[in-house]
C-alpha cells in the first residue's frame, strides 16, 4: 500500500475471491511491523512509480521494502504477483541481494506516458489471450529462460514466472478480467491446505 495502483487490486481481489468461492482477508502493508504482525498467504506488488515505491518504502517511518523483500527470501513458497512497478522490484529489488525472478528489466522500456498501450497478450498460464495494459511498461530483457514465461505479447516477453511469483509488465487490474487474482487465491489455498 506504498503508492499505486493498490485499491483496483483490492477490487479484483474480491471480484476473483467471489467467482472462486474461497473467502480472503485483505490486508493493507505500508510498515514493516504490520508485515511481521500478521499472518500471509499471498501477495501483491502493485504497479505504480518504483523510485517513489522504494523512497516510501526504504524510509525510516516505514522499512517496509527492505523487510518484505527478506520476508519474501525467507518464505520462497508464498504466491505473489507484481505488477509495473512490482515486476521492476521483483527483477531489481535493488537491496544488495539478488533478484527475486529470473528476468532483468528495463524502467519505462516503452516511453513517457503518451506511449501508454493496450494489446493482447497469450498467457501460458491459462493457455489464453489476455487483454495486457501496458502504462509506462517496463520491458524485461532477452535473457529469461524460457521455462520461466508465461506471457507474451508479439514477440515480446511481458509475464515471467519463478516458483510461485509472477512478474508482469503489464496491470491485469486494470483488465477487468481477474484470472491472474483469481491464480494468486488458488495458489496460496493449495499451499495452506498442503
Amino acid at each position: 500500500m506504498l503508492q499505486g495502483a493498490r485499491h483496483v487490486h483490492i477490487s479484483s481481489l474480491n471480484k476473483a475471491s467471489r467467482e472462486c468461492k474461497i473467502p480472503i482477508k485483505i490486508v493493507e502493508l505500508r510498515t514493516s511491523l504490520e508485515l511481521l504482525n500478521q499472518d500471509i498467504d499471498a501477495l501483491i506488488i502493485p504497479g505504480g512509480e518504483s523510485t517513489t515505491m522504494r523512497l516510501t518504502g526504504n524510509s525510516p517511518s516505514s522499512l517496509l521494502l527492505p523487510n518484505l523483500l527478506d520476508w519474501l527470501r525467507n518464505n520462497s513458497n508464498i504466491p505473489v504477483l507484481g505488477t509495473c512497478a512490482g515486476a521492476i522490484l521483483l527483477a531489481d529489488p535493488q537491496d544488495g541481494k539478488g533478484p527475486l525472478i529470473n528476468a532483468s528489466i528495463d524502467r519505462n522500456a516503452y516511453g513517457r506516458q503518451i506511449n501508454s498501450f493496450q494489446a493482447e497478450v497469450m498467457t501460458k498460464l491459462f493457455d489464453r489471450t489476455f487483454p495486457g495494459i501496458f502504462i509506462r511498461a517496463p520491458r524485461f530483457n532477452s535473457d529469461v529462460p524460457s521455462e520461466n514465461i508465461v506471457a507474451t505479447c508479439g514477440d515480446e516477453v511481458v509475464g515471467v514466472r519463478k516458483d510461485n511469483k509472477i512478474a508482469l509488465t503489464f496491470h491485469p487490474e486494470l483488465s477487468g478480467d481477474v484470472a491472474f487474482h483469481r491464480w494468486l487465491i488458488e495458489q496460496a489455498k493449495t499451499i495452506m491446505e498442503g
